[in-house]
């Protein structure tokens, strides 16, 4: 039977990452209690600040290399995989002192020197990146999604659970931060042990493709990073670090595990829609699954926020109450549109997906710009809004192929 009527592996690799993704954000929950109990709202907006543009800037190694990889024959996979390591190395280095000069520029700026701390530890996570890509990606071209995702796993539990010990020891902007880097290693060692990898004498694969199919890839992946985080920095802006540490504890309670699942669901439909026979049907099973899972969740999920808010928080936070709900919701299309981007970017057309998430980014950071002088709640709302409208209207063309019988051609 082809591997695309054959939703076992796809749904076992996505319970895997879901799992994942699961023990990663019940450790953050002692993150988010500690950092509430423990630090004022200014302190989390100076960390959520520079969290927001480091992440922001680590979109910049999803270069589409390790998607390269994963999709090669096996005959092209020796000189790609040396192309590949190149980049990976030459790329990260380059990322860590793009963002080292940036945290200079910020602390001549701004004058705070605990500003370019916080940025340049986070910087040195992209030295211990590059030597474990190659093998990450050579792992999930073999199948191993589920140690990926157990390994995934441990690095972000690790972090978290430093990071709420920290919280608690020196309950500053550092504590948010420092683990982030202390965590790093954890990964790379697991990684190598997986997947080893030894170059082998090949002739390096040509960088040409790379650069073509890797340019869009790269300018979806940083836009995505702008959806994600850029709210938070005009929060920052326009409303103050305050203001920003209120919106960056309601955005991690209410869409920090649907964020977290897209993100999984992306990362197990690319391999799966690359190795199937019938695209279209990999894809229309693959979205049935996760919304069944997901809607469920996160229904039950904004009814119960009244109940987890307080005792999550403190009752000093029970304002939060009304923004998590909202954010909750907005979940479903982000789901809906990370099925259609997958498929674009396994359909070698990465172009579009960067052409219409540009387009949807454009429409958030608007609405968040708009809509400061009304308050958070405000904010929340244009959020749930212009991503149904964006994110569901861009994977319309996609979805319709996919759930609606195709109609007879006649000559």
């Amino acid at each position: 039977m082809p591997l695309s009527f054959r939703p076992g592996p796809f749904a076992r690799n996505l319970m895997a990452y879901c799992l994942s993704e699961v023990a990663a954000k019940a450790s953050r929950v002692l993150v988010v209690v500690a950092v509430a109990r423990t630090m004022d709202a200014t302190a989390i907006g100076v960390a959520a600040a520079a969290l927001a543009g480091s992440d922001i800037l680590k979109a910049l190694t999803e270069n589409g290399a390790g998607q390269r990889i994963i999709a090669a024959s096996e005959e092209d996979l020796p000189g790609i995989c040396r192309t590949a390591r190149r980049i990976f190395w030459s790329w990260c280095l380059g990322l860590f002192a793009l963002q080292i000069a940036l945290g200079l520029g910020l602390w001549a700026a701004s004058g705070d020197a605990m500003l370019f701390v916080l940025v340049a530890i986070l910087a040195g996570e992209y030295l211990f990146m590059p030597a474990g890509l190659v093998n990450c990606a050579l792992a999930m071209r073999a199948g191993k999604m589920r140690q990926t995702a157990s390994i995934a796993a441990g690095q972000v539990v690790g972090a978290n659970a430093l990071t709420a010990l920290l919280a608690v020891v020196i309950a500053g902007p550092l504590a948010l931060v420092l683990p982030r880097l202390l965590a790093a290693p954890i990964w790379l060692l697991a990684m190598r042990r997986l997947q080893p990898w030894t170059p082998v004498l090949a002739p390096p694969a040509p960088i040409g493709p790379f650069v073509r199919y890797g340019a869009s890839v790269l300018g979806t992946e940083v836009v995505k990073a702008l959806r994600l985080q850029a709210d938070k920095l005009v929060i920052a802006a326009l409303m103050g670090a305050e203001a920003l540490g209120i919106y960056f504890l309601a955005f991690n309670a209410g869409l920090g595990l649907a964020t977290s699942f897209s993100q999984a669901f992306a990362t197990v439909l690319f391999p799966h829609l690359c190795t199937a026979s019938d695209r279209i049907a990999a894809l229309r099973q693959a979205l049935t699954l996760s919304l069944c899972i997901l809607v469920p969740v996160v229904l039950l999920q904004a009814l119960l926020v009244p109940v987890y808010v307080p005792i999550l928080f403190g009752d000093d936070w029970t304002g939060l109450a009304p923004i998590v709900r909202i954010l909750c919701l907005a979940a479903i299309p982000t789901i809906v549109w990370a099925s259609a981007a997958g498929w674009l970017r396994a359909a070698d057309r990465p172009e579009v997906e960067f052409a219409l998430t540009l387009g949807m980014t454009a429409a958030l950071i608007a609405n968040t710009v708009l809509l400061a002088p009304y308050g958070l709640v405000a904010i929340a709302l244009g959020y749930l809004a212009v991503s149904a409208v964006a994110q569901i209207g861009g994977a319309a063309p996609v979805l319709l192929r996919a759930f609606l019988p195709a109609q007879p051609r006649f000559a």
